[in-house]
């Protein structure tokens, strides 16, 4: 079964194409390693929850918006593979600077419980 990689991500309006132009620069790299889809969600209706919600978790200012992001492998064992592999890759050096701050970013990764096509 497939294992999902999420991400809650806090990112300003303003970076929203430099986002988007990231996403597309790094997909390929996924891809090489075992990724089978990657999506990428700009929020559109985030709703105010009274207890948390999704720019809660990731402490999102007025001036940012939540990506929800999330890369689909074939298993667990291909995505652990592919974690060690993209470490020491030399390409993500070309992403030095990220239109977001990282230190609220969330990720985890996710056995499939469930799944409808």
């Amino acid at each position: 079964m497939s294992y999902i990689q999420g991400m809650l991500i806090p990112v300003p309006f303003d970076k929203k194409q430099e986002y988007h132009e990231l996403s597309v620069k790094s997909a390929p790299i996924f891809m090489e390693y075992g990724a089978v889809r990657i999506m990428e969600g700009w929020g559109d209706n985030l709703i105010e929850g009274k207890v948390t919600d999704f720019k809660k978790s990731v402490q999102a200012t007025d001036d940012e918006n939540v990506i929800f992001s999330w890369i689909e492998w074939p298993d667990k064992q291909t995505y652990d593979e592919a974690v060690k592999k993209m470490e020491t890759d030399p390409r993500w050096e070309m992403f030095d600077e990220m239109p977001f701050d990282g230190k609220r970013m969330i990720w985890s990764g996710f056995e499939t419980l469930f799944e409808a096509k």
